[in-house]
């Protein structure tokens, strides 16, 4: 397979500057290296209803929230490599299955429902249920980012990666494409995502703790989504679920054909 399929960890968020970058750099050197695509531009489609039920249900914040994207880390054709990803998140952690195939082989299967099923494995098999669950599904965003990723040189699991040129747009919805849109993040500002199964390491949390570097909430997706859509700031904070997205989750919670992940609903 060649790729990371699965992935279960957690994932903390924090808004920098270059200058906090640039010391946890340094604090980084003796211990990590660049991962396998190191300094790259990831290019996303993000799929959603057409009353934005994902959305608005992330931008909620609650236990449980899910998405759905393509994604490439350089410019595709209709022959590349992408991944479809389905992400979800539940008390803090989160769960994401990833399947590589060709872009054509991705529009067939989650806009034209062509291929649903042509993988037999867990990973689709979540990811047909995910398309049955939210019928009508259908590409709403293009997001890219500018990305630097870091491995612990040990192989331990621990990742740090920085996001800045943060952009959006609702139209060219297309991995052949290049970047450009909205941006969503500060000039000069980076998001950096510590990535781990368990603890941060002793040296990171110094580093942080000396330069006041604290968590953040910021959902790419649900901050574009906002970005784009004309709400009150009642209505952003409030993220209205509609009833049919607590129907589907009740649905959800008492079918016994839901796909094992590793969690329970509540």
């Amino acid at each position: 397979m060649g790729y990371q399929a699965v992935f279960n960890r957690y994932e903390l968020k924090y808004k920098i500057t270059g200058a906090q970058k640039a010391k946890i750099m340094k604090a980084m050197e003796p211990y990590m290296e660049a991962d396998r695509y190191g300094k790259s531009t990831i290019r996303n489609i993000y799929f959603d209803t057409d009353d934005f039920i994902l959305a608005r249900h992330s931008i909620a914040k609650p236990d449980f929230k899910e998405k759905l994207r393509v994604r490439s880390y350089s410019k595709a054709d209709a022959d590349s490599t992408v991944f479809v990803e389905l992400k979800r998140k539940y008390d803090h952690v989160v769960y994401k299955r990833r399947v590589g195939v060709t872009e054509r082989e991705a529009v067939d299967w989650i806009c034209r429902g062509k291929s649903v099923g042509m993988h037999e494995d867990q990973r689709s098999r979540e990811i047909d249920y995910f398309l049955s669950l939210y019928d009508g599904i259908r590409p709403v965003l293009y997001l890219s980012y500018d990305r630097e990723a870091y491995r612990m040189r040990d192989g331990s699991d621990f990742r740090v990666t920085f996001d800045t040129n943060i952009l959006c747009r609702e139209d060219d919805l297309s991995l052949e494409s290049d970047p450009y849109g909205t941006s969503i993040i500060e000039d000069g500002m980076f998001l950096m995502e510590l990535k781990c199964s368990g603890g941060i390491p002793v040296w990171m949390t110094r580093i942080l703790s000396k330069e006041r570097i604290y968590k953040t909430s910021f959902s790419k997706y649900g901050t574009a989504y906002c970005r784009f859509m004309d709400e009150t700031p009642a209505e952003r904070a409030h993220g209205i679920a509609s009833e049919s997205l607590v129907a589907a989750f009740r649905e959800r919670k008492a079918s016994k054909a839901l796909p094992s992940y590793g969690m329970a609903f509540g």
